[in-house]
């Protein structure tokens, strides 16, 4: 809800949190390898005239799912966790055995990320932004744009909504001006309820450990059950 901050937390808190979030569905390969780079698997259904714009997405408080974190100019795909309990919520991507492995943590009101392992990196510290939690993630999900309904073409096939949540700065009327885009996310939410998560793309300065700035999250399993999070040692320090 990403939800890899070092290079995520000098960007904005919430397109970090969230996304520190669901990825275009990839074709299938083995967790952990070095894989060419997926094509997209998404079609755009037609808009009926006059029907009305879907609610922005929600995280709900209890969840928890599996998938894949994807970062496709690396070649790399992990097995990843997403799971939230009474507000609070951890991603985890990767392992020991894994090219990364990184976790991301909203924890009473506090957003984590400590990052194991991670191509050319010696910085292994624990980044924390105070304030931040699930409110304020949802609140970042209210401001997103709806980009429309999509299906994400997978086993099953999956009908979604896709959003757009950023950070552009600095602030400027239209026209010619500089402006960069911080952080950006693209949000992919089950037709039938916001709160289930299948697919995220965060790009921006929020993944500035990774060349290409972008990485992909991609749920597997997205179940309304409370799921275990736990803050590392290292953090909690």
């Amino acid at each position: 809800m990403g939800w890899t901050l070092t290079r995520r937390a000098t960007a904005s808190a919430a397109v970090a949190g969230a996304i520190a979030i669901v990825t275009t569905v990839l074709p299938p390969a083995q967790a952990g390898t070095r894989t060419p780079a997926a094509r997209t698997a998404t079609t755009m259904t037609a808009e009926r005239p006059g029907s009305p714009t879907p609610r922005p997405p929600h995280l709900p408080r209890d969840f928890r799912g599996k998938g894949k974190w994807v970062v496709r100019d690396l070649g790399v795909t992990v097995p990843f966790t997403w799971e939230g309990r009474n507000g609070d919520s951890q991603m985890v991507a990767g392992g020991p055995q894994y090219p990364i492995w990184f976790t991301n943590l909203i924890h009473h009101g506090t957003l984590y990320t400590l990052t194991y392992k991670w191509p050319g990196l010696t910085d292994h510290s624990c980044s924390r932004i105070p304030g931040f939690g699930l409110d304020q993630l949802n609140q970042a999900f209210r401001g997103s744009r709806f980009v429309g309904r999509e299906i994400l073409q997978g086993s099953p096939d999956r009908h979604v909504n896709h959003w757009r949540v950023g950070v552009v700065l600095p602030k400027r009327p239209p026209g010619k001006f500089l402006r960069f885009p911080l952080a950006l996310g693209d949000i992919y939410v089950d037709q039938n309820d916001r709160s289930t998560f299948w697919q995220v793309l965060q790009f921006g300065v929020q993944n500035l450990f990774d060349p290409e700035l972008d990485e992909w999250l991609m749920m597997d399993t997205f179940q309304h059950r409370p799921g275990t999070v736990t803050l590392p040692r290292r953090c909690a320090r």
